[in-house]
């Protein structure tokens, strides 16, 4: 696509690969060559670095922090990312909470919260799923009783993803149990040091207590981290999980586990003398989800150009959550197809930083099972492919 590119255009793209080569940091990028779980100093520290260079907030207003980039930069941002595995901002904070809070939040609010987020300062997390309302989320039972300048929240909220890290809570909470239940919602805004909340690790099927159940008991929350009018959450709540699932489609990271897929299959016997990437089966797969990938990165450019305009993307987020999801699941399959029996030794400790016994595998053998696993989620979480399916027959469809 470069030939498209104007000279200032291809100008930026050298900016962005002259800046991340110099100033990603060798120990993070060593780690995400080699799968090694990111620490929570090794996140925040390489999103100082991007906000230092005014680049931690692309999607946001100039006046606020903001880039002010054109589409195609940002898209070019995001590429370069993904070719050298830098990680993306943790989203709660500057891609889920800041632009409802931009959205709905008063100036007071937007003052109070933006600015520690853009520095990461605060690590944000999600309320939303209960252990009895995820693909119903408007079912949540959380309450939240106003009792002078105060509500007073109780429930159980799950699949918390890095819970254990968080600062700050953005919940879904129950303020009215006569209304129609999406209408009874409010969108708070939460302290997670506040007495009465404790946060519960749940264990994944890799190994990693990745999520989190957070209980609160009688939680006092002041009525000035009510964003927008009360009862109105749920209108606040879909445009969150429609930047939600515009960025669960992460292309350039798929490119990027795309091309390693490549490298590895072309040194792989295939059993009967060959290599496997030139198996002509395997490589009209390879050459099958690269096209849909294409795709899919061109319907992302569009809701980018949307979203830059200042609209929320709408029900075309939902198609880039399901193909996106299934693109990053089919790829799993063909790591685990060229894995083959090396794939079933699994030492899951071995990808945790400090980790000094013997490893089993090298490189992308080591973690094909630890990718298959974990990515199994992707096409539940953020509202599961089936519900999204059903937001696009009623919404696009008109069904």
């Amino acid at each position: 696509m470069n030939a498209d590119f104007t000279a200032e255009e291809l100008s930026f793209q050298q900016q962005v690969r002259d800046f991340l080569e110099n100033e990603f940091p060798a120990d993070i990028r060593e780690k995400v060559d080699n799968n090694i779980t990111l620490s929570k100093d090794d996140i925040v520290r390489w999103q100082k670095i991007l906000n230092s260079q005014g680049w931690m907030a692309p999607n946001w207003p100039d006046e606020y922090g903001g880039t002010g980039w054109t589409p195609t930069q940002k898209y070019i941002f995001n590429q370069e990312m993904g070719r050298i595995g830098a990680p993306e901002p943790v989203a709660f904070g500057v891609k889920m909470v800041a632009p409802v809070i931009l959205a709905y939040g008063s100036e007071e609010q937007k003052q109070r919260f933006l600015p520690d987020i853009l520095e990461s300062n605060v690590w944000w997390c999600q309320g939303y799923s209960e252990p009895n309302s995820g693909s119903d989320l408007a079912s949540l039972k959380t309450t939240a009783v106003r009792d002078g300048d105060h509500y007073i929240v109780n429930g159980t909220k799950t699949w918390n993803t890095l819970g254990q890290y968080a600062d700050w809570i953005f919940c879904l909470v129950r303020t009215d149990n006569t209304a129609k239940k999406q209408e009874g919602i409010s969108f708070l805004l939460i302290d997670m040091k506040s007495p009465g909340i404790s946060v519960n690790p749940i264990y994944l099927m890799d190994g990693s207590p990745e999520v989190n159940e957070v209980v609160f008991e009688d939680v006092k929350v002041p009525v000035e981290n009510l964003i927008g009018e009360e009862n109105k959450g749920w209108t606040y709540a879909k445009v969150l999980l429609t930047h939600e699932r515009t960025n669960i489609a992460r292309v350039p990271y798929t490119k990027r586990r795309i091309d390693e897929l490549k490298v590895a299959a072309a040194e792989r016997d295939d059993g009967q003398g060959g290599k496997l990437a030139d198996d002509p089966l395997f490589a009209q797969k390879v050459a099958e989800l690269e096209i849909d990938l294409q795709a899919l990165e061109y319907a992302e450019l569009r809701t980018l150009a949307a979203v830059s305009v200042g609209k929320a993307p709408g029900p075309e987020s939902s198609i880039l959550k399901i193909v996106g999801t299934e693109i990053a699941q089919r790829a799993d399959e063909l790591y685990l197809e060229v894995a083959d029996y090396d794939a079933l030794p699994f030492v899951p400790e071995q990808f945790e930083a400090g980790f000094d016994g013997e490893p089993v595998g090298e490189g992308f053998l080591a973690s094909t099972a630890l990718d298959y696993m974990n990515h199994r989620k992707v096409s539940i979480y953020g509202g599961s492919n089936e519900i999204q399916k059903n937001i696009i027959c009623k919404a696009v469809l008109g069904l």
